[in-house]
């Protein structure tokens, strides 16, 4: 079997589905890797290291007329997705339960398509979990963003003029973004507190370092399924702002992780909130893709706001390209394993037989033999021909 990996084309995406170091984990077997000439130029990897673990270099075309294809991202609608041979095997983080066009147009084409951010976070599948992976380099990031942000310093600084108190960090959500955004904020010296509406959180956080700030449980668990956090109801929400107020006005720096699945961003932050925090504050909101956690965040953009600097970035992971693609590509590399020990075959001969019954393979398979096989993103497309009807 070939494994093609293509060159990603979206606007500022500069991580590769593959680094050298993982070509002979995928090329083991007898199966062979061809890479698209200057895919990894973005995140630092040369032609000449790729060719030398093993794999050929060849133009656009070959690599996506793979048998099976490996990205970051979901194909660019059109050529890109028409460029793709029917029965194909894509593996990508195709994101479906925030944007399932993508999953029609594969469907239509014939692909069978398995997304990696719906991996489920279980013991067995941890290895293969890209979207931890990438939440810990965008924690990383949001921390040093707001350092570099920040107009005063993070550590307490002792000198002949005086002592410098540290900065005041409060991080909001306690996943894996938060963890990292708490562990990398402890190391260049703020004082760190942390909310989640999780309490079984309260742990992690505490063991980095950063006190946790507990409200009283919601009447219903805020853990949704796979560990995540839920939708929460616009009263529940009400509820977590009046709480977080007093800690947001005296924070030098909020750091908001906090997203649900296939759903907007919780507002933690509204308008009031911003206008209490004291000049020269900073906001860096990880949620701006998913509409932001803080009311006046503007996605892609830095503005200031009653005196308040509120950082949205997006594609925070592909600003750090080189690490970004060595976790992604050793994740996807173990679930590409998976996939072939599974016994899913490519191309997929059509008809399409059964899927191989896995677990993680039924979690993340989105397009199999012409249809849109799951149940969330099937859904999702009914709902749309539904409204548009």
């Amino acid at each position: 079997m070939r494994w093609g990996v293509p060159r990603e084309r979206r606007a500022g995406e500069r991580r590769v589905a593959l680094v050298p170091e993982t070509v002979a984990a995928l090329s083991a077997g007898g199966h062979e890797v061809w890479v698209e000439r200057g895919a990894g130029d973005g995140a630092g990897h040369a032609d000449e290291a790729y060719a030398r673990q093993g794999a050929r270099l060849v133009e656009r075309e070959e690599a996506l007329g793979c048998e099976a294809v490996l990205k970051v991202r979901a194909p660019l609608p059109g050529e890109e997705t028409e460029a793709l041979v029917p029965g194909a095997v894509l593996v990508a983080m195709l994101q479906p339960l925030v944007d399932p066009a993508p999953a029609q147009a594969l469907a239509r084409r014939g692909v069978a398509s398995f997304s990696l951010d719906l991996v489920p976070r279980t013991t067995r599948a941890q290895a293969m979990d890209v979207l931890s992976a990438m939440s810990t380099v965008a924690g990383y990031r949001a921390a040093v963003d707001a350092a570099l942000l920040a107009r005063r310093f993070f550590p307490m600084l002792m000198t002949a003029a005086g002592t410098v108190a540290p900065a005041r960090v409060l991080v909001l959500g306690a996943g894996v973004a938060g963890l990292q955004a708490i562990a990398t904020c402890r190391r260049l010296g703020a004082v760190v507190q942390a909310f989640d509406a999780r309490p079984a959180v309260r742990e992690q956080v505490e063991s980095l370092g950063a006190s946790f700030l507990g409200m009283p449980p919601l009447e219903t668990s805020a853990e949704g399924e796979g560990g995540y956090a839920r939708a929460l109801a616009a009263d529940e929400e009400a509820r977590e702002r009046e709480f977080l107020a007093e800690a947001v006005s005296r924070a030098d720096v909020v750091i908001t992780t906090a997203l649900v699945p296939g759903a907007r961003a919780p507002l933690l932050i509204d308008e009031g909130m911003v206008a209490a925090m004291r000049p020269g504050s900073v906001i860096v909101d990880l949620a701006a893709e998913a509409g932001g956690n803080c009311a006046l965040t503007v996605p892609g953009e830095t503005v200031v706001r009653s005196g308040v600097t509120v950082h949205g970035p997006l594609d925070v992971a592909s600003a750090m390209p080189a690490p970004a693609s060595q976790l992604y590509a050793r994740a996807a590399t173990a679930f590409a394993r998976h996939l072939l020990a599974a016994g899913v075959p490519a191309p997929v001969p059509d008809p399409a037989p059964a899927p191989p019954e896995d677990p993680i393979v039924a979690a993340t398979l989105l397009t199999w033999g012409g249809a849109v096989v799951h149940d969330g993103v099937r859904r999702r497309l009914e709902s749309a021909e539904q409204r548009g009807g």
